[in-house]
């Protein structure tokens, strides 16, 4: 490995991203399992909207939670490419960017979020539309900020292939973190584009979610944690003679 001078200390960069990695892991999970998953009632518009018109402060927190998400997943992104620049410069700007790119489309996908909770203002001009007609919206919206989620994953799942190899590469890090990373990458991209070619998705949707999100859940709280009580004892990389 080629040794040069970094800008930022090496086990601080480990720290501050290990701490911005548990904050998206816990914004992320309160989010989507425990906002979106106690209102959405898969199927029917109805019950969706009513629980989400009786909790609309809960919604609203889990999109601030998404946003916050995706606050750290961009300074995230910048750490991990101050981390890994050591093992190959080109390899980790592409993380970077594959990372950043996925926070772009999360980003815009929070839009499906608030045209729900602009569709169940009770604003006049929506009048027009039927208590039916505007449920049906809401539901739409929300598979359609589920879809997005899985495009923004795709981005993600990329990322986490390519942070997991430079991991593995890396001779300050663990490498079984970077296999579990990889391991969690080819999960992501499965369950992707499963969701994209399989019409009926959803009757393997339990099956995915156990295969695929349980053990990439467990490689970046592995990593995460790794980064907050062993990343202050990375080594400062000199410059050589």
């Amino acid at each position: 490995m080629t040794n040069h001078y970094v800008d930022i200390s090496l086990p601080k960069t480990a720290r501050v991203a290990g701490f911005l990695y548990l904050m998206i892991i816990i914004s992320g999970i309160f989010a989507e399992f425990f906002v979106r998953s106690s209102l959405i009632v898969a199927g029917d518009a109805t019950a969706t909207a009513n629980n989400i018109m009786a909790s609309e402060g809960l919604f609203r927190l889990g999109i601030a939670g998404d946003l916050f998400m995706i606050l750290c997943d961009v300074a995230l992104a910048l750490l991990f490419y101050v981390l890994l620049k050591p093992v190959n410069k080109s390899l980790s700007l592409l993380a970077a960017f594959f990372r950043l790119t996925q926070a772009a489309v999360l980003g815009v996908n929070l839009l499906n979020l608030l045209f729900v909770l602009q569709l169940l203002s009770g604003a006049d001009y929506l009048a027009v539309f039927g208590a039916d007609q505007l449920h049906a919206l809401v539901l739409l919206f929300l598979d359609a900020h589920g879809i997005g989620y899985s495009i923004g994953l795709v981005f993600f799942g990329i990322q986490c292939g390519v942070l997991g190899y430079l991991i593995y590469k890396s001779d300050y890090i663990p490498r079984i973190l970077g296999i579990l990373l990889i391991m969690a990458s080819a999960g992501y991209l499965t369950d992707s584009f499963a969701k994209f070619l399989l019409s009926e998705y959803r009757n393997y949707e339990t099956l995915f979610a156990l295969v695929v999100f349980l053990p990439a859940f467990i490689a970046e709280l592995s990593l995460c944690l790794w980064l907050i009580i062993k990343g202050a004892k990375i080594p400062e990389i000199k410059k050589g003679p």
